[in-house]
């Protein structure tokens, strides 16, 4: 069983930072050839990588065909209904294929991430040192970078897209390229939510209603992991779930993502167009833990860049999230999760360690 307690820390390394400001900066340092201290956990590689799996023929990942839940017959949509809630239920993920949105669209995107990081080091710093999660545009290093005591192989922007759309001024090309990403993504999550309301039991729009949507959150998220000499000393993201209702996630080709099922983790590896739909904590407390928000880590390689592009589908900032009454009897499935502002639950998170379920654990009851 995986552990859900976090890796200690050396004590040469805890409160030992780097004089870097990014990752790729100490990765391209020369005579580079091993990690700071900082960096390394003392988890053994041993430990990190015996529970490590590909997936299981007898217990495949899920594949949902989106052109089937949006233009499928009606028994090949209640059947994909029905699969997506059986993905949801007992992976919190899955694979999502022929989903409409233009594979040269997505490579688009990726180039336009991929060219971000590759701007000079103070032209991303403009975006650097913001604390508050609400800022539109935030740079850094690592989670928390100031307050982690081991820090993260991982360089990253967020940016939020909607309720009102945000971009870097730089590169060229990024603010037009992730403006149409953006509004696709928006529009598959909302499709897909209208799936997994059905899939509950609920009326087609009640998670947009109930959730706010029109005003709701949309992040995008781009992480960017530069190659490692150490990797099996280094994380690229601890293990940890989201906020948010679902993640849709698409990577560069190399892959990183590692997701827990029963206890295992599992590898998933880079399909070509395809979205990786992660369950995230705020669809695991409106589901009342009927749908499990998925734990995921990031590893990182020693001869690859990786990059992954995660894009957030939340509840506005402004709704309290809490368990479906529709779904809840007091007597044999009462709330097992107490109502938060979505905004609350942003700044718990922020505020907190970010390991396994750590945050979701504080609104259980």
């Amino acid at each position: 069983m995986a552990s859900s307690v976090p890796p200690e820390v050396s004590k040469k390394s805890k409160n030992r930072k780097t004089s870097f400001k990014s990752v790729k900066a100490l990765s391209e340092s020369p005579d580079f050839n091993s990690i700071p201290s900082s960096y390394k956990f003392t988890t053994s590689p041993h430990d990190r990588k015996e529970i490590v799996a590909e997936p299981d023929d007898n217990d495949p990942i899920p594949v949902i065909d989106y052109s089937l839940l949006a233009t499928g017959t009606p028994d090949q949509r209640t059947k994909t209904i029905h699969n997506i809630g059986k993905a949801c239920e007992e992976w919190g993920f899955f694979m999502l294929i022929n989903h409409f949105v233009s594979k040269s669209l997505v490579e688009k995107m990726v180039d336009q991430v991929f060219a971000f990081f590759n701007l000079r080091e103070e032209e991303k710093q403009e975006y650097a040192g913001k604390k508050d999660v609400l800022d539109p545009i935030r740079y850094g290093t690592s989670f928390n970078a100031s307050e982690d005591r081991v820090l993260f192989w991982r360089d990253f922007v967020k940016i939020i897209v909607h309720p009102e759309f945000h971009s870097p001024v730089k590169p060229s090309g990024f603010r037009e390229t992730s403006e149409e990403y953006s509004r696709r993504i928006w529009k598959l999550g909302k499709e897909l939510l209208k799936g997994i309301s059905e899939s509950l039991g609920l009326e087609l729009n009640y998670i947009n209603r109930k959730m706010n949507l029109d005003s709701g959150l949309q992040m995008l998220a781009a992480n960017f992991y530069p190659p490692c000499p150490q990797p099996e000393l280094a994380m690229g993201m601890p293990p940890h779930s989201d906020h948010g209702l679902l993640n849709l996630l698409i990577q560069n080709g190399v892959s990183g993502l590692q997701v827990l099922h029963k206890g295992k983790w599992i590898n998933v590896s880079s399909t070509s167009n395809c979205f990786l739909v992660l369950v995230s904590d705020h669809l695991e407390i409106m589901s009342n833990g009927k749908y499990k928000s998925v734990v995921h880590r990031a590893a990182v390689s020693k001869g690859a860049t990786r990059m992954s592009l995660a894009t957030v589908i939340a509840p506005s900032l402004e709704t309290v999230v809490e368990p479906a009454s529709e779904l809840l009897d007091n007597a044999r499935n009462p709330a097992a999760y107490v109502g938060m502002k979505h905004i609350d639950y942003m700044e718990l998170q922020r505020s907190n360690q970010l390991y396994g379920k750590s945050v979701l654990n504080k609104v259980k009851i």
